[in-house]
């Protein structure tokens, strides 16, 4: 399936089937009380979603939208917990794909820990930098606001990190 900028892969809350990202990009947002959107996550080629279900079925932790388009391919929960339980292979490609995110989440922990707000903006946008198009401006595709709260950094940080790097 495609999925084009800003439309919704499924809502959190919601229970169905995982999804495996072919190209494109994708944010996991999670949506407050009020109706606001705290960006926890983003999704690149190759990973199947969502992490948490990968093992047992669960709700929807977020919402996935499309930052571009995106290729899609849908995977009947059913089918995919089958094969888990059933094929060492599969079981061991889905050990790999929570291993490797939870990499990537220990390495986003450290910069969130150990770096300046220059530093955790520059990684950020070298790491998403390989996602996107040639070309393409990270303020293109989020606000100032959502790369202020991936990378624990208000707004006005942002802004003025980005200022100065230009």
């Amino acid at each position: 399936m495609l999925l084009h900028r800003n439309e919704i892969l499924f809502r959190q809350g919601e229970a169905g089937p995982l999804y495996r990202l072919h190209s494109g990009l994708l944010k996991i947002v999670r949506v407050q009380e009020d109706g606001r959107q705290l960006v926890l996550n983003f999704i690149v080629p190759g990973e199947v979603i969502p992490h948490h279900s990968l093992i047992s079925p669960k709700v929807y932790h977020g919402t996935a939208i499309a930052l571009m388009t995106s290729e899609i391919e849908l995977i009947p929960a059913a089918e995919w917990y089958a094969k888990v339980t059933t094929d060492t292979e599969a079981a061991l490609e889905t050990a790999r794909l929570l291993q490797s995110r939870l990499r990537m989440m220990q390495e986003r922990i450290d910069q969130l820990a150990l770096q300046s707000p220059a530093e955790k903006l520059e990684a950020f946008r070298s790491w998403i930098a390989r996602y996107l198009p040639p070309n393409t401006k990270l303020t293109d595709l989020l606000t100032q606001e959502e790369i202020g709260q991936f990378i624990a950094l208000r707004r006005e940080t942002v802004n003025r990190l980005l200022r100065e790097s230009h």
